[in-house]
């Protein structure tokens, strides 16, 4: 069996996808470390003995991520090349998504938009509003020094002690928001906020901010398609937000199975799929 390895190398946090020569999909699975170098190294080497293989079954490993630039020869030997990061943004999200056409938005530690299609892969902006914002700012508000304690915090939050809403201000009707819509992250901050209330707050400001980006970006474009990916799609409050805003605004925002593993699906699946094409060697 001849396989072919897409890894998404991260600042700590390495992602790996593996396929056979046939296009079927192996496994994924993430590794951190405290270096890029050593997280990917890691990965491979777990990821050849968790599936039972050899070095010489896999016959490519294509790399990608901010990462990737710090690999200056094949790993181990093996064919090893590398794909524009934001090329596998938009080849992994249409992918897991099973879309053919969408906006493509990678949450990682910043945020990524790729506008992805028949008319190819572009990147049409970013933020630095993301994954790195919520862990910088639960870190110094709260003590939580990990997204599983971010997103346990949070919880047990509450969003009308911190945030400010549209009823908060005005006892009349806005026909185009509904009276719980937010009108002042943080605008409110009742006396007694709790580190859970904290975290919640963090936690909408920075989807709301990074859906409303989406939203902005889909008004010039006819597509209404989502897609959401990266490692902010694993906090269980993101559906939430982005719910609400699908009704207020009617764009379709998809988190599809295994989301965090797109940027390395795109990376394999760009080596795969060479011009539209099932190709190995």
């Amino acid at each position: 069996m001849s396989v072919v390895i897409g890894i998404d190398v991260g600042g700590s946090t390495t992602k790996i996808v593996g396929y056979t020569d046939e296009g079927k999909l192996i496994s994924m699975l993430k590794v951190e470390a405290a270096d890029p170098l050593t997280s990917a190294y890691g990965a491979l080497g777990k990821f050849i003995n968790e599936n039972a293989l050899a070095l010489s079954d896999v016959v490519q490993i294509i790399l990608t991520g901010v990462g990737s630039s710090l690999f200056k020869k094949d790993i181990y030997g093996i064919p090893t090349s590398s794909v524009d990061e934001f090329v596998a943004i938009g080849s992994g999200g249409l992918a897991l998504s099973g879309k053919k056409e969408g906006l493509i938005v990678s949450m990682g530690t910043g945020t990524a938009f790729v506008r992805a299609g028949k008319d190819g892969i572009r990147h049409i902006g970013g933020s630095g509003v993301g994954g790195g914002t919520v862990l910088g700012l639960c870190e110094k508000l709260c003590g939580a020094t990990s997204f599983k304690t971010v997103v346990e915090l949070a919880e047990n939050g509450k969003l009308d002690r911190v945030d400010l809403n549209i009823c908060d201000i005005s006892k009349g009707v806005i026909s185009t928001l509904t009276p719980d819509t937010t009108a002042s992250n943080f605008g409110k901050m009742e006396d007694g906020v709790t580190p859970e209330d904290l975290t919640l707050g963090i936690l909408n400001m920075v989807f709301q901010t990074i859906g409303m980006m989406a939203v902005f970006a889909c008004r010039n474009d006819a597509v209404k398609d989502v897609v959401l990916t990266g490692t902010l799609t694993q906090v269980p409050f993101a559906k939430r937000v982005f719910q609400a805003l699908h009704k207020m605004h009617g764009v379709n925002f998809i988190i599809p199975p295994n989301a965090i593993y797109a940027t390395a699906t795109g990376a394999a699946l760009s080596y795969l799929y060479k011009h539209g094409k099932l190709h190995v060697g």
